[in-house]
């Protein structure tokens, strides 16, 4: 099949976003497959970028309409100008990470007008939205959904909900969440150099086990999340371990002062950048994060793509993640003692964390990493067209 010069918008946050987030490193991942797949990639967002964001608010969303409305215009006129062939004219659309508090209103209007394929990836669509106070971008989800040629699910959660507004189950394809696996692998590849690392930085003992989480510190779930670790946390004083934060956000003090009465067993490292979370996930025992209403979580694939074992609760698209019992433990959600009692039996046992976390980067390399992707997704692609190409010469 022909490649396609894409289109590639993000309705939540640019590409190109600072802030780091499980979202922004899909999309980033979804980018360089598409570019390893052969597709020609340009990034589009619906504003203006010299002017405020609006806030995730019911409240926004007419506003986030009508700029959409105005940017699909101004797309469609410029685009539409263009001759077929000439590369600056995508010849397809594909929108990554909507729901019903960021629908895509640009999506469908430009693709609808320039006859290209509309894609998206990663659709969440929740009924019990209809009349309430979002109903503007649950309708407009739903429009969007319908409107698309194909849906990639990460979330295999959102299936059952998707299914109902679809013409055919052939438009969408189930796609295990993915990453590149190449530098957490290298990681791993010298655990013992950043074991040494990261315990001299910290100041704690050699032999010390430590535990791992790495999560923006937003409400309300990251922080229902952190809270149930510092809960657990408590109950495991009668072990030997510290545990290193990864984040920053508007809770920051919340989340520190959760586990202030553990300060002597916790480090807070800030934000930091994928350059050097690998070398922390390698230097680490154990990941730790209770998931609260994750979708499936892109930091306990990078975990297991580095070799670590997985404590996390149980929701949604993780056990998609996690094999439960073999890379990791899934403990009920929100169960502070069940979570600590699956960090207690890891900590317990060497031996099986070293038996489960050499499975996790075994499973992620086989179903997690861009060369899985790249096939599931390539040939969605190739079978969309395939599709479309069928319709034009039936009609």
């Amino acid at each position: 099949m022909p490649m396609l010069r894409l289109a590639f918008h993000t309705p939540l946050k640019p590409l190109d976003h600072p802030t780091p987030s499980g979202d922004r490193a899909m999309a980033r991942a979804l980018v360089a497959l598409l570019e390893r797949l052969g597709h020609a990639v340009q990034a589009v967002d619906a504003y203006d970028a010299s002017a405020p964001r609006p806030p995730m608010a019911a409240a926004s969303l007419p506003a986030l309409q009508a700029a959409a409305q105005r940017r699909a215009e101004t797309l469609i006129d410029q685009w539409a100008r263009l001759a077929p062939g000439d590369p600056r004219r995508p010849t397809g659309w594909f929108t990554y990470h909507i729901w019903y508090k960021r629908p895509d209103w640009l999506g469908p209007a430009v693709a609808a007008a320039l006859g290209i394929p509309y894609v998206i990836a990663e659709a969440s669509y929740a009924p019990k939205r209809a009349g309430g106070p979002w109903d503007l971008g649950h309708r407009a989800t739903a429009a969007a959904v319908r409107a698309a040629d194909l849906i990639l699910t990460l979330n295999p959660d959102d299936a059952a909900c998707l299914a109902p507004l679809l013409e055919s189950p052939q438009v969408m394809t189930a796609v295990p969440p993915f990453l590149d696996a190449t530098p957490w692998r290298a990681a791993a590849a010298d655990r013992a150099a950043h074991r040494a690392a990261l315990r001299q930085r910290f100041g704690w003992p050699a032999d010390i086990p430590v535990l791992l989480a790495v999560a923006m510190m937003r409400p309300p779930d990251k922080v229902a999340s952190y809270r149930v670790l510092a809960s657990a946390a408590a109950m495991l004083q009668d072990r030997d371990w510290r545990l290193l934060v990864v984040g920053d956000g508007e809770a920051l003090a919340e989340v520190k002062g959760l586990f202030a009465p553990l300060a002597t067993r916790i480090a807070f490292a800030g934000p930091l950048g994928a350059d050097v979370l690998p070398a922390l996930y390698a230097g680490a025992d154990l990941y730790v994060w209770p998931a609260i209403n994750e979708a499936y979580g892109i930091s306990l694939l990078e975990a297991q793509a580095a070799g670590l074992p997985v404590v996390a609760g149980r929701t949604r698209g993780v056990p998609a993640v996690i094999a439960d019992g073999e890379t990791g433990i899934l403990e009920p959600l929100g169960d502070a003692a069940a979570f600590a009692d699956g960090v207690r039996r890891l900590l317990d046992d060497r031996h099986q964390r070293a038996t489960m976390g050499a499975a996790a980067m075994a499973r992620v390399a086989r179903d997690h990493d861009l060369a899985a992707a790249a096939r599931i997704i390539g040939g969605a692609l190739d079978a969309m067209q395939a599709r479309r190409a069928v319709v034009s010469i039936n009609t």
